[in-house]
């Protein structure tokens, strides 16, 4: 195996209230409420953070598919609660982990979301993450008036690159010690410290600076989820950490190093970027106890939603005409949403000739990404690969089910520190530290300086 120099596994815990598998809401163990229950995401937060995990990080999605109420009566979907308001919540309840949420550059403006992700950043002090996405469905764009360029996947990509460029500019637009607060001169804030950013691109403009002071970790954490050919790019120049769906040691692969490469020919340090797959873990005392568990999920998958379920991930085609225990059909429009995991289960489906129940049963818990069923030992073994053969620095930790969270640290946890691959406790206070990541210098007053 190719020897990492001592570095650490990076664990993520990707939450959903009851657990990442379609059906979990239905598992006999889940609560109701469990998507608006703030004790519940009290206690997820504060298990993660016992286990001295990096961050938890929070999707989002500014849409439900209304056409389809039996769909989405038959979901929690319905009934998640808004990433941002809710990290603000816990950071009051939680000390050391990072905290992440999803913010569309679709649906926002830049100004607004670097004022956002500052604040949260100051009021946890110096653990927040931005995990930046473009959107692209139909029905987010109806809820915002249809905003320009939201539905063609390059043009978004495009404002993208341009939006993070302008959000990073706000955040550099205070330097650190910017702030007196000198009570006897009165001056509160020196202003040759405070700076425009005078921004006139493309697609923003935008004058600066932030009304909030630069934040403890010098800028919150930015990080990308996408894995099409455009999403690789936007990463490669902005991000420093990527959410990313990889089934296979050699798709892992290929995507690190190719990411890797990119970052680089951006001028960047490959360590100055990790890559954090999605891993879906089953985990049980014996293989057959994991199986099991795995079992009780997917006995509760109710036909109406498995369908709509591969349907959304397929950007939206209609399968409703066609048989379940028949073959997928072949789809040929490409859709501009969902680009990547669009491509990612079209080849699953095709290399292992799966039937639409067995597509939708196949995603109904990982979505695409990495699912593993099996023992403590086999799930670190798996791990272990990944990270040593370059196919992941870490990996977003996508708990299944209620209790999933609680078996993956109660089992898994054990095994890879004492394979001395995860920390034994936190060594630093912010998301940076805990990732690795440098903080970063401030553009704008270097320039400054300069001029």
């Amino acid at each position: 195996m190719t020897n990492r120099d001592g570095k650490k596994i990076s664990l993520g815990a990707f939450l959903h209230p009851s657990g990442h598998h379609v059906a979990a809401w239905r598992h006999p163990d889940a609560q109701p409420d469990a998507g608006v229950n703030l004790a519940n995401y009290t206690r997820l937060a504060r298990l993660a953070e016992s286990a001295s995990f990096d961050l938890i990080f929070f999707a989002d999605q500014a849409a439900l598919p209304s056409e389809n109420y039996d769909y989405i009566s038959r979901t929690t979907r319905a009934t998640l609660l808004e990433p941002l308001t809710l990290l603000s919540a816990l950071a009051a309840v939680t000390e050391r982990i990072g905290l992440v949420a999803t913010v569309s550059t679709s649906f926002n403006e830049p100004y607004n979301l670097a004022r956002y992700f500052a604040s949260l950043d100051h009021i946890s002090g110096g653990r927040a993450g931005w995990n930046l996405v473009t959107s692209g469905t139909r029905l987010e764009g109806e809820n915002f008036s249809n905003p320009p360029g939201y539905s063609q996947h390059d043009e978004r990509y495009a404002r993208a690159r341009e939006y993070a460029e302008v959000v990073q500019k706000l955040w550099d637009s205070w330097e650190v010690d910017a702030i007196l607060g000198d009570k006897a001169s009165g001056r509160f804030v020196d202003r040759s410290k405070v700076h425009r950013i005078d921004h006139s691109g493309q697609y923003y403009s935008v004058d600066g600076p932030l009304s909030v002071a630069r934040s403890p970790q010098g800028r919150p954490v930015l990080i990308q989820a996408g894995s099409s050919a455009s999403g690789r790019e936007l990463a490669a120049l902005t991000a420093e950490a990527v959410f990313t769906a990889q089934r296979t040691l050699a798709e892992a692969q290929e995507f690190y190093g190719d990411v890797k490469e990119k970052a680089r020919s951006y001028g960047r340090d490959e360590d100055d970027i990790k890559i954090l797959p999605g891993i879906f873990p089953v985990i049980g005392r014996t293989e057959s106890e994991a199986r099991e568990k795995f079992q009780v999920l997917q006995d509760l998958v109710h036909p109406v939603v498995g369908l709509n379920y591969i349907q959304s991930h397929l950007g939206g085609i209609d399968l409703s005409g066609y048989p379940l225990d028949g073959p997928l059909p072949d789809i040929a429009p490409e859709t501009e949403a969902n680009r990547s995991r669009r491509v990612l289960l079209l080849d699953l489906a095709r290399k292992r000739n799966l039937t639409i129940r067995e597509l939708y049963l196949e995603i109904a818990g990982a979505r695409g990404h990495w699912q593993l069923v099996g023992t403590p030992n086999e799930i670190a073994d798996a791990l272990e690969s990944y990270f040593h053969e370059r196919g992941a620095d870490g990996f977003n930790i996508m708990p299944p089910s209620p209790h999933g969270l609680d078996d993956f640290i109660e089992l898994v946890v054990p095994e890879l520190r004492r394979r001395g691959l995860f920390r034994e406790a936190y060594e630093g206070r912010t998301l940076r530290d805990h990732l690795g990541l440098k903080t970063p210098p401030n553009r704008i007053a270097a320039a400054a300086t300069a001029a």
